[in-house]
Protein backbone atom coordinates (compact mmCIF):
# COMPACT_ATOMS: atom_id res chain seq x y z
CA UNK A 1 0.00 0.00 0.00
CA UNK A 2 1.28 3.49 -0.91
CA UNK A 3 1.49 5.62 2.04
CA UNK A 4 0.90 9.19 2.39
CA UNK A 5 3.07 11.82 3.46
CA UNK A 6 2.19 14.43 6.58
CA UNK A 7 2.56 17.27 4.01
CA UNK A 8 0.28 15.36 1.40
CA UNK A 9 -2.25 15.03 4.14
CA UNK A 10 -1.91 18.12 4.80
CA UNK A 11 -2.40 19.30 1.46
CA UNK A 12 -5.62 17.10 1.00
CA UNK A 13 -7.67 18.07 4.39
CA UNK A 14 -7.06 22.01 4.66
CA UNK A 15 -8.73 24.63 2.72
CA UNK A 16 -8.48 27.31 3.17
CA UNK A 17 -9.32 27.55 6.86
CA UNK A 18 -11.36 24.59 7.23
CA UNK A 19 -11.42 20.99 7.81
CA UNK A 20 -12.67 19.01 4.95
CA UNK A 21 -13.08 15.09 5.75
CA UNK A 22 -15.81 12.81 6.96
CA UNK A 23 -14.17 10.88 9.42
CA UNK A 24 -15.34 10.72 12.69
CA UNK A 25 -12.51 8.92 14.55
CA UNK A 26 -8.72 10.53 13.86
CA UNK A 27 -7.65 10.21 10.69
CA UNK A 28 -4.60 7.73 9.60
CA UNK A 29 -2.55 8.23 6.12
CA UNK A 30 -4.53 5.09 5.06
CA UNK A 31 -8.05 6.73 5.68
CA UNK A 32 -6.97 9.60 3.68
CA UNK A 33 -5.62 7.11 0.97
CA UNK A 34 -8.70 5.22 1.01
CA UNK A 35 -10.53 8.57 0.48
CA UNK A 36 -8.59 9.68 -2.99
CA UNK A 37 -8.15 5.70 -4.05
CA UNK A 38 -11.51 4.57 -2.95
CA UNK A 39 -10.09 1.22 -2.97
CA UNK A 40 -11.41 0.55 -6.20
CA UNK A 41 -9.92 -2.30 -8.05
CA UNK A 42 -11.39 -1.34 -10.99
CA UNK A 43 -13.57 1.56 -12.12
CA UNK A 44 -16.56 -0.57 -13.25
CA UNK A 45 -17.01 -1.64 -9.48
CA UNK A 46 -16.66 2.09 -8.60
CA UNK A 47 -19.40 3.19 -11.21
CA UNK A 48 -22.25 0.44 -9.35
CA UNK A 49 -21.39 1.33 -6.44
CA UNK A 50 -21.97 5.19 -6.92
CA UNK A 51 -25.00 4.88 -8.81
CA UNK A 52 -26.31 2.78 -6.11
CA UNK A 53 -25.34 4.96 -3.18
CA UNK A 54 -25.71 8.46 -5.03
CA UNK A 55 -28.26 8.47 -7.81
CA UNK A 56 -31.27 8.99 -5.48
CA UNK A 57 -31.92 12.85 -5.95
CA UNK A 58 -32.03 15.08 -2.62
CA UNK A 59 -33.10 18.80 -3.19
CA UNK A 60 -30.54 21.15 -1.43
CA UNK A 61 -33.26 22.22 0.43
CA UNK A 62 -33.94 19.51 2.62
CA UNK A 63 -34.52 19.71 6.40
CA UNK A 64 -31.04 19.10 7.02
CA UNK A 65 -29.61 22.00 4.97
CA UNK A 66 -26.71 20.15 3.85
CA UNK A 67 -26.10 18.14 0.57
CA UNK A 68 -23.99 15.15 0.00
CA UNK A 69 -20.77 15.57 -2.16
CA UNK A 70 -20.72 12.15 -4.11
CA UNK A 71 -17.24 12.90 -5.33
CA UNK A 72 -15.66 14.03 -1.82
CA UNK A 73 -17.76 11.76 -0.09
CA UNK A 74 -18.44 14.28 2.86
CA UNK A 75 -21.89 16.50 3.16
CA UNK A 76 -21.12 20.38 2.95
CA UNK A 77 -23.18 22.45 5.17
CA UNK A 78 -25.27 25.16 2.80
CA UNK A 79 -24.29 28.37 5.07
CA UNK A 80 -24.11 31.44 3.98
CA UNK A 81 -20.94 32.56 5.83
CA UNK A 82 -18.63 29.58 5.25
CA UNK A 83 -14.79 30.62 4.80
CA UNK A 84 -13.43 30.87 1.81
CA UNK A 85 -11.18 28.11 0.52
CA UNK A 86 -8.04 29.13 -1.72
CA UNK A 87 -5.76 26.89 -3.93
CA UNK A 88 -3.25 24.78 -2.59
CA UNK A 89 -0.34 24.06 -4.66
CA UNK A 90 1.33 20.63 -4.02
CA UNK A 91 3.42 20.86 -1.59
CA UNK A 92 5.94 18.35 -2.53
CA UNK A 93 7.09 20.66 -5.06
CA UNK A 94 6.44 24.09 -3.13
CA UNK A 95 10.52 23.94 -3.77
CA UNK A 96 10.22 24.27 -7.62
CA UNK A 97 7.89 27.22 -7.09
CA UNK A 98 10.44 29.39 -8.14
CA UNK A 99 10.25 27.63 -11.63
CA UNK A 100 7.41 28.86 -13.63
CA UNK A 101 5.98 26.37 -16.22
CA UNK A 102 3.98 26.80 -19.23
CA UNK A 103 2.34 23.13 -19.28
CA UNK A 104 1.17 23.56 -22.59
CA UNK A 105 4.89 24.17 -24.04
CA UNK A 106 6.31 21.42 -22.77
CA UNK A 107 4.35 19.35 -24.98
CA UNK A 108 4.01 21.68 -27.54
CA UNK A 109 5.87 19.91 -30.14
CA UNK A 110 3.41 16.53 -29.64
CA UNK A 111 0.75 18.40 -30.09
CA UNK A 112 1.98 19.68 -33.73
CA UNK A 113 2.01 16.02 -34.41
CA UNK A 114 -1.22 15.31 -32.59
CA UNK A 115 -3.25 18.18 -35.20
CA UNK A 116 -1.32 17.32 -37.93
CA UNK A 117 -2.80 13.35 -36.92
CA UNK A 118 -5.51 14.39 -36.60
CA UNK A 119 -6.83 16.34 -39.71
CA UNK A 120 -5.93 12.87 -41.55
CA UNK A 121 -7.91 11.05 -39.47
CA UNK A 122 -11.26 12.87 -40.20
CA UNK A 123 -10.63 12.64 -43.62
CA UNK A 124 -13.93 11.63 -45.04
CA UNK A 125 -15.11 10.75 -48.91
CA UNK A 126 -17.84 12.65 -48.99
CA UNK A 127 -16.71 16.30 -49.56
CA UNK A 128 -19.48 17.86 -47.43
CA UNK A 129 -18.93 15.41 -44.83
CA UNK A 130 -15.07 16.15 -44.50
CA UNK A 131 -15.79 19.48 -44.23
CA UNK A 132 -17.96 19.17 -41.35
CA UNK A 133 -15.91 16.72 -39.56
CA UNK A 134 -12.65 18.98 -40.13
CA UNK A 135 -14.25 22.04 -38.54
CA UNK A 136 -13.16 22.12 -35.25
CA UNK A 137 -9.36 20.14 -36.67
CA UNK A 138 -8.40 22.94 -39.21
CA UNK A 139 -5.39 25.44 -38.14
CA UNK A 140 -6.90 28.28 -35.97
CA UNK A 141 -10.01 26.62 -34.81
CA UNK A 142 -8.39 23.78 -32.74
CA UNK A 143 -8.89 25.50 -29.44
CA UNK A 144 -5.99 24.98 -26.03
CA UNK A 145 -6.07 21.41 -26.58
CA UNK A 146 -6.66 21.25 -23.17
CA UNK A 147 -7.68 17.35 -22.69
CA UNK A 148 -4.62 16.40 -24.96
CA UNK A 149 -2.12 18.39 -22.84
CA UNK A 150 -3.35 16.63 -19.57
CA UNK A 151 -3.20 13.18 -21.59
CA UNK A 152 0.33 13.70 -22.24
CA UNK A 153 2.13 15.15 -19.43
CA UNK A 154 0.16 12.32 -17.43
CA UNK A 155 2.12 9.78 -19.36
CA UNK A 156 5.03 12.00 -18.22
CA UNK A 157 3.96 12.43 -15.04
CA UNK A 158 3.59 8.73 -13.92
CA UNK A 159 6.28 7.81 -15.93
CA UNK A 160 8.25 5.72 -12.98
CA UNK A 161 9.07 2.29 -13.02
CA UNK A 162 6.62 -0.77 -12.86
CA UNK A 163 6.37 -2.01 -9.14
CA UNK A 164 4.70 -5.85 -10.08
CA UNK A 165 6.24 -7.97 -12.28
CA UNK A 166 4.75 -8.05 -16.20
CA UNK A 167 4.28 -11.04 -18.63
CA UNK A 168 6.78 -10.84 -21.87
CA UNK A 169 3.42 -9.32 -23.86
CA UNK A 170 3.37 -6.31 -21.22
CA UNK A 171 7.01 -6.15 -22.05
CA UNK A 172 6.84 -5.34 -25.63
CA UNK A 173 3.76 -2.96 -25.25
CA UNK A 174 6.23 -0.85 -23.20
CA UNK A 175 8.75 -0.58 -25.90
CA UNK A 176 9.08 2.39 -27.91
CA UNK A 177 5.39 2.59 -29.12
CA UNK A 178 4.15 3.10 -25.75
CA UNK A 179 4.07 7.14 -26.52
CA UNK A 180 2.32 6.56 -29.78
CA UNK A 181 -0.12 4.66 -28.28
CA UNK A 182 -1.04 7.24 -25.52
CA UNK A 183 -0.98 9.89 -27.95
CA UNK A 184 -3.31 7.76 -29.83
CA UNK A 185 -5.54 8.11 -26.46
CA UNK A 186 -5.19 12.15 -26.83
CA UNK A 187 -6.47 11.81 -30.40
CA UNK A 188 -9.48 9.86 -29.15
CA UNK A 189 -10.17 11.45 -26.21
CA UNK A 190 -10.28 15.10 -28.31
CA UNK A 191 -12.37 13.60 -30.92
CA UNK A 192 -15.14 12.01 -28.71
CA UNK A 193 -15.06 15.27 -27.15
CA UNK A 194 -15.31 17.50 -30.38
CA UNK A 195 -18.47 14.78 -31.31
CA UNK A 196 -19.72 16.06 -28.24
CA UNK A 197 -19.59 19.61 -28.52
CA UNK A 198 -21.23 19.43 -32.21
CA UNK A 199 -24.32 16.74 -30.71
CA UNK A 200 -24.35 19.17 -27.74
CA UNK A 201 -24.60 22.66 -29.99
CA UNK A 202 -27.54 21.13 -32.14
CA UNK A 203 -29.39 20.21 -29.14
CA UNK A 204 -28.60 23.73 -27.64
CA UNK A 205 -29.31 25.44 -30.98
CA UNK A 206 -26.11 27.14 -30.33
CA UNK A 207 -25.18 29.61 -33.07
CA UNK A 208 -21.57 30.32 -32.07
CA UNK A 209 -18.73 27.92 -30.53
CA UNK A 210 -15.13 29.01 -30.23
CA UNK A 211 -15.74 32.14 -31.19
CA UNK A 212 -16.93 30.84 -34.97
CA UNK A 213 -20.36 30.22 -36.16
CA UNK A 214 -20.98 26.97 -34.55
CA UNK A 215 -21.48 23.76 -37.13
CA UNK A 216 -24.95 23.57 -36.79
CA UNK A 217 -25.10 27.16 -37.70
CA UNK A 218 -22.99 26.79 -40.56
CA UNK A 219 -24.27 23.65 -42.13
CA UNK A 220 -27.25 22.89 -40.59
CA UNK A 221 -28.31 20.48 -37.82
CA UNK A 222 -28.38 17.06 -39.59
CA UNK A 223 -24.95 17.41 -41.25
CA UNK A 224 -23.30 18.63 -37.55
CA UNK A 225 -25.02 15.13 -36.50
CA UNK A 226 -23.66 13.13 -38.76
CA UNK A 227 -20.30 15.19 -38.62
CA UNK A 228 -20.40 13.89 -35.00
CA UNK A 229 -21.07 10.74 -35.63
CA UNK A 230 -18.29 10.22 -38.05
CA UNK A 231 -15.45 11.19 -35.19
CA UNK A 232 -17.13 8.66 -32.92
CA UNK A 233 -16.73 5.98 -35.25
CA UNK A 234 -13.17 7.37 -36.52
CA UNK A 235 -12.71 7.24 -32.53
CA UNK A 236 -14.14 3.86 -32.55
CA UNK A 237 -11.42 2.91 -35.46
CA UNK A 238 -8.62 4.19 -33.25
CA UNK A 239 -9.51 3.05 -30.01
CA UNK A 240 -9.40 -0.88 -31.63
CA UNK A 241 -6.00 -0.41 -32.94
CA UNK A 242 -4.88 -0.35 -29.06
CA UNK A 243 -6.35 -4.03 -28.75
CA UNK A 244 -6.43 -2.94 -25.06
CA UNK A 245 -10.05 -4.64 -24.02
CA UNK A 246 -9.81 -2.55 -20.53
CA UNK A 247 -8.42 0.44 -22.46
CA UNK A 248 -11.94 -0.20 -24.85
CA UNK A 249 -14.30 -0.86 -21.98
CA UNK A 250 -13.21 2.63 -20.03
CA UNK A 251 -13.53 4.89 -23.24
CA UNK A 252 -16.82 2.86 -24.06
CA UNK A 253 -18.26 3.69 -21.21
CA UNK A 254 -17.43 7.33 -21.41
CA UNK A 255 -19.81 7.53 -24.26
CA UNK A 256 -21.99 6.04 -22.36
CA UNK A 257 -21.75 8.57 -19.58
CA UNK A 258 -21.77 11.73 -22.12
CA UNK A 259 -25.48 10.31 -23.45
CA UNK A 260 -26.59 10.01 -19.82
CA UNK A 261 -25.55 13.37 -18.23
CA UNK A 262 -27.29 14.55 -21.74
CA UNK A 263 -30.31 12.94 -20.74
CA UNK A 264 -30.28 13.37 -17.14
CA UNK A 265 -30.02 17.18 -18.44
CA UNK A 266 -32.63 17.00 -20.54
CA UNK A 267 -34.69 15.41 -18.87
CA UNK A 268 -35.21 16.34 -15.07
CA UNK A 269 -37.91 16.27 -12.69
CA UNK A 270 -38.44 19.14 -10.76
CA UNK A 271 -36.61 17.58 -7.55
CA UNK A 272 -33.90 16.87 -9.41
CA UNK A 273 -33.48 20.13 -11.19
CA UNK A 274 -32.85 22.07 -7.52
CA UNK A 275 -30.43 18.68 -6.82
CA UNK A 276 -27.18 19.75 -5.94
CA UNK A 277 -26.16 16.14 -6.05
CA UNK A 278 -27.91 15.37 -9.19
CA UNK A 279 -26.00 18.33 -11.05
CA UNK A 280 -22.77 17.38 -9.74
CA UNK A 281 -23.63 13.50 -11.34
CA UNK A 282 -24.84 15.04 -14.53
CA UNK A 283 -21.25 16.99 -14.21
CA UNK A 284 -19.21 14.14 -13.89
CA UNK A 285 -21.36 12.42 -17.05
CA UNK A 286 -20.29 15.30 -19.20
CA UNK A 287 -17.27 16.75 -18.39
CA UNK A 288 -15.47 14.78 -15.58
CA UNK A 289 -15.48 11.40 -17.13
CA UNK A 290 -13.84 11.56 -20.73
CA UNK A 291 -10.79 13.32 -19.00
CA UNK A 292 -10.46 11.05 -15.99
CA UNK A 293 -11.34 7.36 -18.11
CA UNK A 294 -8.76 8.99 -20.55
CA UNK A 295 -5.98 9.23 -17.82
CA UNK A 296 -6.56 6.21 -16.46
CA UNK A 297 -6.21 4.37 -19.78
CA UNK A 298 -2.94 6.38 -20.16
CA UNK A 299 -1.82 4.59 -16.84
CA UNK A 300 -3.47 1.21 -18.13
CA UNK A 301 -1.50 1.43 -21.14
CA UNK A 302 1.84 1.83 -19.28
CA UNK A 303 1.30 -0.97 -17.24
CA UNK A 304 0.77 0.65 -14.14
CA UNK A 305 -0.54 -0.39 -11.07
CA UNK A 306 -4.25 -0.34 -10.12
CA UNK A 307 -3.39 2.71 -7.14
CA UNK A 308 -1.42 4.65 -9.56
CA UNK A 309 -4.16 4.37 -12.74
CA UNK A 310 -6.70 5.33 -9.94
CA UNK A 311 -4.76 8.35 -8.60
CA UNK A 312 -4.49 9.46 -12.27
CA UNK A 313 -7.94 9.22 -13.13
CA UNK A 314 -8.96 10.83 -9.57
CA UNK A 315 -7.07 14.02 -10.95
CA UNK A 316 -8.50 13.71 -14.31
CA UNK A 317 -12.36 13.45 -12.61
CA UNK A 318 -11.72 16.69 -10.47
CA UNK A 319 -9.96 18.78 -12.42
CA UNK A 320 -12.69 17.98 -14.99
CA UNK A 321 -15.26 18.95 -11.91
CA UNK A 322 -13.57 22.18 -11.15
CA UNK A 323 -13.31 22.93 -15.12
CA UNK A 324 -17.18 22.77 -15.36
CA UNK A 325 -17.69 24.45 -12.00
CA UNK A 326 -15.80 27.44 -12.94
CA UNK A 327 -17.30 26.90 -16.71
CA UNK A 328 -20.60 27.65 -14.57
CA UNK A 329 -19.69 30.45 -12.99
CA UNK A 330 -18.15 32.12 -16.67
CA UNK A 331 -21.44 31.96 -17.70
CA UNK A 332 -22.69 34.46 -15.85
CA UNK A 333 -19.59 36.55 -15.03
CA UNK A 334 -18.07 36.11 -18.73
CA UNK A 335 -18.67 37.92 -21.89
CA UNK A 336 -19.07 36.40 -25.40
CA UNK A 337 -16.35 37.30 -26.93
CA UNK A 338 -14.06 36.57 -23.65
CA UNK A 339 -16.39 32.49 -23.80
CA UNK A 340 -16.37 32.07 -27.31
CA UNK A 341 -20.12 31.67 -26.73
CA UNK A 342 -23.19 33.15 -25.74
CA UNK A 343 -22.79 34.79 -21.86
CA UNK A 344 -25.99 33.43 -19.81
CA UNK A 345 -25.98 30.40 -22.51
CA UNK A 346 -26.94 27.81 -19.52
CA UNK A 347 -30.31 29.66 -17.63
CA UNK A 348 -31.56 31.19 -21.05
CA UNK A 349 -31.61 27.28 -21.91
CA UNK A 350 -33.09 26.28 -18.46
CA UNK A 351 -30.37 24.50 -17.25
CA UNK A 352 -29.98 25.47 -13.84
CA UNK A 353 -26.22 25.63 -12.55
CA UNK A 354 -24.31 25.29 -8.96
CA UNK A 355 -24.55 29.38 -8.34
CA UNK A 356 -28.26 29.32 -8.86
CA UNK A 357 -28.34 26.36 -6.83
CA UNK A 358 -26.25 28.19 -4.05
CA UNK A 359 -28.34 31.00 -4.36
CA UNK A 360 -32.04 28.88 -3.99
CA UNK A 361 -29.73 27.48 -0.18
CA UNK A 362 -29.98 31.48 0.42
CA UNK A 363 -33.05 31.90 -0.92
CA UNK A 364 -35.56 29.55 -0.96
CA UNK A 365 -38.48 31.49 -2.48
CA UNK A 366 -36.01 31.49 -5.96
CA UNK A 367 -36.93 28.12 -5.78
CA UNK A 368 -40.37 28.96 -7.24
CA UNK A 369 -38.69 31.15 -10.18
CA UNK A 370 -36.69 28.21 -11.25
CA UNK A 371 -40.00 25.75 -11.11
CA UNK A 372 -41.80 28.06 -13.86
CA UNK A 373 -38.58 27.99 -16.21
CA UNK A 374 -36.67 31.05 -17.70
CA UNK A 375 -38.68 31.08 -21.10
CA UNK A 376 -39.83 34.27 -20.01
CA UNK A 377 -37.00 36.71 -20.00
CA UNK A 378 -38.49 37.97 -16.70
CA UNK A 379 -37.52 34.81 -14.56
CA UNK A 380 -34.17 35.19 -15.74
CA UNK A 381 -33.77 38.95 -14.73
CA UNK A 382 -35.43 37.94 -11.19
CA UNK A 383 -33.33 35.06 -10.81
CA UNK A 384 -29.71 36.87 -11.76
CA UNK A 385 -31.26 39.68 -8.91
CA UNK A 386 -30.83 36.91 -6.21
CA UNK A 387 -27.49 35.32 -7.90
CA UNK A 388 -25.80 38.63 -7.55
CA UNK A 389 -26.65 39.34 -3.88
CA UNK A 390 -26.36 36.07 -2.75
CA UNK A 391 -22.83 34.11 -2.25
CA UNK A 392 -23.46 31.56 -5.15
CA UNK A 393 -20.78 32.54 -7.39
CA UNK A 394 -18.50 32.78 -4.41
CA UNK A 395 -19.40 29.50 -3.25
CA UNK A 396 -19.11 27.33 -6.62
CA UNK A 397 -15.59 28.85 -7.19
CA UNK A 398 -15.40 27.61 -3.67
CA UNK A 399 -16.41 24.12 -4.55
CA UNK A 400 -14.08 24.36 -7.41
CA UNK A 401 -10.75 25.13 -5.45
CA UNK A 402 -11.58 22.04 -3.64
CA UNK A 403 -12.02 19.87 -6.74
CA UNK A 404 -8.77 21.44 -7.60
CA UNK A 405 -7.07 20.91 -4.49
CA UNK A 406 -8.28 16.87 -4.67
CA UNK A 407 -6.36 16.76 -7.93
CA UNK A 408 -3.36 18.25 -6.91
CA UNK A 409 -3.40 15.77 -3.63
CA UNK A 410 -3.45 13.06 -6.42
CA UNK A 411 -0.46 14.21 -8.37
CA UNK A 412 1.36 14.19 -4.88
CA UNK A 413 0.40 11.12 -3.79
CA UNK A 414 2.12 9.15 -6.93
CA UNK A 415 4.96 7.45 -6.18
CA UNK A 416 8.05 9.27 -5.87
CA UNK A 417 10.93 9.76 -8.00
CA UNK A 418 14.26 12.08 -8.92
CA UNK A 419 13.13 12.07 -12.54
CA UNK A 420 13.17 15.59 -13.68
CA UNK A 421 11.09 15.02 -16.62
CA UNK A 422 8.48 13.15 -14.41
CA UNK A 423 8.50 16.21 -11.74
CA UNK A 424 8.57 18.70 -14.40
CA UNK A 425 5.24 16.84 -15.80
CA UNK A 426 3.79 16.70 -12.08
CA UNK A 427 4.29 20.20 -11.43
CA UNK A 428 2.69 21.25 -14.95
CA UNK A 429 -0.35 19.21 -13.78
CA UNK A 430 -0.74 20.73 -10.37
CA UNK A 431 -0.26 24.45 -12.42
CA UNK A 432 -3.28 23.46 -14.87
CA UNK A 433 -5.39 22.73 -11.56
CA UNK A 434 -4.61 26.08 -10.44
CA UNK A 435 -5.19 27.76 -14.18
CA UNK A 436 -8.55 25.63 -14.40
CA UNK A 437 -10.10 27.99 -11.65
CA UNK A 438 -8.42 31.13 -11.94
CA UNK A 439 -9.20 31.33 -15.75
CA UNK A 440 -11.50 33.94 -17.29
CA UNK A 441 -12.37 32.41 -20.34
Amino acid sequence: MHSLSRRSISSLLRFGGTRYRNFAAPVSSSDILNQIVGQRNDEARWYSAFTADHYSPTTISNSSNSWRDPFMGIRHKSTASAPNSSFISSERYDHHAEEKIDPFSLVADELSILANRLRSMVVAEVPKLASAAEYFFKIGAEGKRFRPTVLLLMATAIDAPISRPLPDTAVDALSMDLRTRQQCIAEITEMIHVASLLHDDVLDDADTRRGVGSLNFVMGNKLAVLAGDFLLSRACVALASLKNTEVVSLLARVVEHLVTGETMQMTTASDQRCSMEYYMQKTYYKTASLISNSCKAIALLAGQSTEVAMLAYDYGKNLGLAFQLIDDVLDFTGTSASLGKGSLSDIRHGVVTAPILFAMEEFPELRAVVDRGFDNPSNVDIALEYLEKSRGIQRTKELAEKHANLASAAIDSLPETDDENVLRSRRALVDLAERVITRTK
